[in-house]
């Protein structure tokens, strides 16, 4: 039996669509809450419902599992989201009962840049978490990712929806912090791989897509594929991050923090041949996997999804 936590995330859904065709039985961790969790539709999967902070209750859903992949995490909430308490207070209270359960792998999907001594909040805490995990004892296996795309991801989704919604988009400085966006399928399939390697084991991997570009490339070639044109600004990146708590705060559903914004603070970037050299396979283009973009009204879904718009 297999534990995913965070399955009803962007990653999670991914990942258990996978395990299930692999003919893996799945067990996915659900926080107690008055909303019909976003699990992947047609896939048979069991469901625990605990938080992260209930020790009993990871306890019980930890029950005759043997791998844990842990993708939970709270930076996507914006302001109803506790990155302490959920990233590094659950992540230590799940390696801790992983431990004692005695899980044979605990697979982690990290940041790029993640580090108990960053400047950053969200990587910070990232890095807590990142050593909650190796001081358990547990056979573990920790991903920093490079940012991930694919279909309802946080980041081409969200840059879609913001250039279809607002005619002027502003860019970190002038937008060449470099950026190496990965497919989520091919963190995945990385993921899943690992689990039949044992070389694999006690390991950290930096992994990134095939190619590097600049932020202004990368929402140009949004732009070109959901032909919208609005003006492009730069901004300092303090006062972009208070243009984002602005918009929170007068936004419903705004898709961006200030998370978001300081993951745009410096490069986000790994060896470009990690994943070929360690999985044998080469990460999908940028500009091959874009599908995801086409053919929808983006002004509509963003009305949706910001202001809660039929």
């Amino acid at each position: 039996m297999i534990l995913v936590t965070g399955g009803t995330g962007f990653i999670g859904r991914a990942l258990i669509r996978q395990l299930v065709r692999n003919g893996q039985q799945v067990r996915t961790l659900i926080r107690p809450s008055k909303r019909t969790p976003a699990l992947p539709r047609g896939v048979e999967v069991e469901v625990a419902v605990t938080s992260l902070n209930d020790e009993r209750g990871l306890r019980a859903a930890l029950r005759g599992v043997d791998v844990v992949y842990h993708l939970a995490g709270a930076e996507h909430e914006g302001p109803r989201g506790n990155i302490l308490q959920t990233d590094a207070h659950g992540t230590a209270n799940l390696a801790r009962a992983a431990a004692q359960a005695r899980i044979q792998r605990f697979f982690y999907v990290s940041h790029l840049g993640a580090s108990r001594s960053s400047y950053y909040p969200l990587l910070k805490i990232k890095g807590v978490a990142e050593e909650h995990i190796r001081k358990s004892g547990i056979s573990h296996t920790i991903f920093r990712s490079a940012i991930l795309y694919g279909p309802e991801d946080h980041f081409t989704t969200n840059l879609a929806r913001l250039a279809s919604l607002y005619p002027v988009m502003f860019l970190p400085g002038q937008g060449e912090v470099l950026l190496q966006p990965l497919w989520v399928e091919d963190l995945v399939t990385c993921l899943l791989w690992s689990l039949d390697n044992p070389e694999t084991a006690n390991q950290t991997y930096e992994v990134g897509g095939a190619e590097y570009f600049s932020y202004r490339q990368v929402l140009e070639i949004i732009l070109s594929v959901i032909q919208k044109n609005p003006a492009l600004l730069p901004l300092g990146l303090p006062y972009l991050r208070s243009l984002t708590l602005f918009m929170q705060g007068i936004v419903p559903k705004f898709p961006l923090s200030s998370f978001w914004v300081d993951y745009l603070g410096y490069n986000r970037t790994a060896l470009s041949d990690t994943i070929s050299r360690v999985f044998g396979f080469i990460p999908a283009r940028f500009t091959y996997r874009l599908d995801h973009l086409k053919a929808i009204d983006w002004r509509r879904d963003a009305l949706r999804a910001f202001y809660r718009l039929p």
